[in-house]
């Protein structure tokens, strides 16, 4: 999403919230309106903590098979985000944090995103560049292999000082250490 669109966004999910509540106000009234807000808050959170710990649960699975967890980590992200858009006040809002907690929903989202996200893994007994999309360890023929390593011995390695750098100060032709000084 352009960062251009969310002050834009801030403008009028707000106006929204407010033309939603006005409506629903006026059809069912005030005190059922305002319970209806608490009553998604409530199961927004118990769907929140159910979705949410089966996820980790995966994820930790995944992790410990030695296998990417590029659907579970995404599954994971959009389940925070509709934990946080169910506890926002809003009809608007809860209505799109109770889709993102339909697994299919968030399928079709990882199924556009996977096409489009490139994963580099990181970290103990891994490394390299992964497709997001694979449930293990598959290199990406577009990520062009890992980085290049070059291997020097002690004799095969030389520092040589930069002339130019303002760490290179010299002194009145002194260049030992001491007659270093730095500004």
């Amino acid at each position: 999403m352009p960062f251009a669109l969310i002050p834009f966004l801030l403008l009028v999910i707000p106006i929204l919230e407010i033309a939603v509540f006005i409506l629903v106000g006026n059809m069912i009234g005030l005190w059922p309106t305002l319970g209806l807000v608490l009553l998604t808050a409530i199961v927004g959170t118990l769907l929140l903590k159910q979705q949410g710990l089966s996820t980790l649960a995966r994820i930790q699975a995944d992790i410990r098979a030695k296998r990417m967890p590029g659907r579970d980590l995404v599954h994971g992200v959009m389940i925070a985000i509709a934990g946080v858009l169910l506890l926002t006040p809003g009809l608007v809002t809860d209505t799109l944090g109770f889709l993102l907690f339909v697994p299919k929903i968030r399928d079709g989202i990882w199924n556009f995103m996977k096409s489009r996200v490139v994963v580099v893994a990181q970290g103990s007994g891994t490394s390299g560049t992964w497709n997001s999309g694979a449930r293990g360890p598959q290199p990406d023929p577009r990520a062009g292999g890992g980085p290049d390593v070059v291997d020097l011995s002690g004799e095969e390695f030389e520092r040589r000082p930069d002339p130019s750098s303002p760490w290179n100060d010299k002194r009145d032709g002194d260049d030992t250490p001491q007659g270093r000084i730095l500004h």
